[in-house]
Formats: C-alpha cells, sequence, structure tokens
C-alpha cells in the first residue's frame, strides 16, 4: 500500500489516498490513541464522480470511532475498461429501452467479472489495513455492489457485519451462494429504484442464510435513502464491532 496525498478533514479526520497495486483507494481515519474497528466502503464505481458522497459517509463513520475506506470499482474511474461489462452494459442498456427481458446472461456478464475482480482486491486491502497500527477491527462492509458484498461475506470471515445496499443486478449463482452467507446483515432496498430488479432484491434477502438478517425498504428512487437509515445503520455497526 502506497500513499499519495493526505490531508485533514473536520473534527481531525485524516483523508488519505493510496494505491495497492492497480487499486486506487482512499483511507479516512478519526483522531484516536487506539485501534478502531473498520468499515470497507462500496459503491458503484468512479471514485472522483463519488467522492463528495463518499466523504459523507466515511464522516459519519469517524464519528462513530471507526476507519473507513473505499477502492476503486474494476474497469471504472481510471483503471482500464473490462470490455466485456461495457458490452453487457450497453445490452443492459438497449433492452430497458426497448422494454425488453434484462436475461441472465446480460446479467453474468455484468456483475461476475466485477465480482471476480473486485473481492480479491477488498481482501488484500484488508489485510493492508489491518497491519497499520492505528486500525484493529472488527470489520464492517457498508454499501455496494451487493453481488460483491455477497461474495465477500462467504470467502471473508473477517467481516462481522455487513450494511448492504440492494440496487443492482444479482446473477442467479450469487443467490446460491447468499445461502451460504452467516454475517449478520441490514439490507436497505428502494421500493421505486430505477432500472433494477426490486423482485432480485427480495429473492436475494431471502436466500441470505444469516441467522440475523434485517430487510428495510423505503419509497423512493436509488438517491433516495432517507437520512434516518443512517442511524440505523449506526446503531447496527455499534452492536457488532464495538
Amino acid at each position: 500500500m502506497h500513499f499519495t496525498s493526505e490531508k485533514r478533514l473536520e473534527d481531525g479526520v485524516l483523508e488519505r489516498e493510496f494505491t495497492l497495486g492497480e487499486v486506487p483507494g482512499i483511507l479516512w481515519t478519526p483522531e484516536s490513541a487506539a485501534p478502531v474497528p473498520l468499515i470497507l466502503m462500496g459503491h458503484p464505481g468512479g471514485l472522483g464522480r463519488m467522492h463528495p458522497r463518499l466523504v459523507a459517509r466515511a464522516l459519519s463513520c469517524t464519528a462513530e470511532g471507526y476507519a473507513a475506506v473505499t477502492i476503486e470499482l474494476p474497469g471504472a474511474g481510471d483503471r482500464p475498461r473490462l470490455a466485456v461489462v461495457d458490452e453487457a452494459r450497453a445490452d443492459l442498456q438497449r433492452a430497458l429501452k426497448a422494454g425488453e427481458p434484462v436475461t441472465d446472461d446480460i446479467v453474468d456478464r455484468l456483475v461476475l467479472p466485477l465480482v471476480e475482480k473486485a473481492v480479491p482486491e477488498w481482501q488484500a486491502t484488508l489485510d493492508a489495513l489491518l497491519a497499520l497500527p492505528g486500525i484493529g477491527g472488527p470489520v464492517g462492509f457498508s454499501g455496494g455492489v451487493i453481488a460483491i458484498a455477497t461474495r465477500l461475506a462467504v470467502v471473508e470471515p473477517r467481516v462481522d457485519a455487513a450494511v448492504l445496499f440492494a440496487g443492482s443486478y444479482v446473477p442467479r449463482g450469487i443467490l446460491e451462494e447468499a445461502r451460504q452467507v452467516t454475517t449478520p446483515l441490514l439490507v436497505l432496498l428502494q421500493w421505486d429504484d430505477e432500472g433494477n430488479d426490486r423482485q432480485q432484491a427480495l429473492d436475494l434477502f431471502d436466500a441470505f442464510g444469516s441467522k440475523e438478517k434485517t430487510l428495510h425498504a423505503n419509497l423512493g428512487g436509488h438517491t433516495g435513502v432517507p437520512r434516518f437509515e443512517g442511524d440505523d445503520a449506526s446503531r447496527f455497526f455499534a452492536r457488532h464491532l464495538k
């Protein structure tokens, strides 16, 4: 892990950009004399475009005494494009515009390459951060892409709890993997999320094998998650990470 820049934000929070191999990311840490838990923040890609929203989420984490980290999604931002994903995204847009069903083939080509690349990158990021003196765990995951988070929860025992954003397509293979998830979950679903499959999100929640899993569904589109859900997420992480 190579830190490339740093700056102080409000309340003494330190924001540091880094690279881990070819993967860029950002780490936010609170002022603390003791090692703190860590929140992995997933997002749909484009660190530059997403930065204001990511900072807001990170400051919410640091205010609760956590470090927060995010990494760039494969094929997004300044990373090399993934041709198969770009082609699938174009096929998806054509299907939606024509009012046609989104086929399993399109969903697999769109999502599975991201899962296959992103999950090992998250694990490598976790390895590097837990070796730093100021970060001690436990570890939570917050955000999407939900298929990436699902695979990570299956293969990574260091993730102790997850708040998942249901707002992206889910391959049928990931639905089957979800039965192996035992991590405590809070899933946020926007009922009127444009361009995404509500039933898929419900099927995924039903498939999760966790003994503790909670679904919060709210009216509104993709970016309309109510502010009070942040309070519920904070209480959820406090139960499992502190």
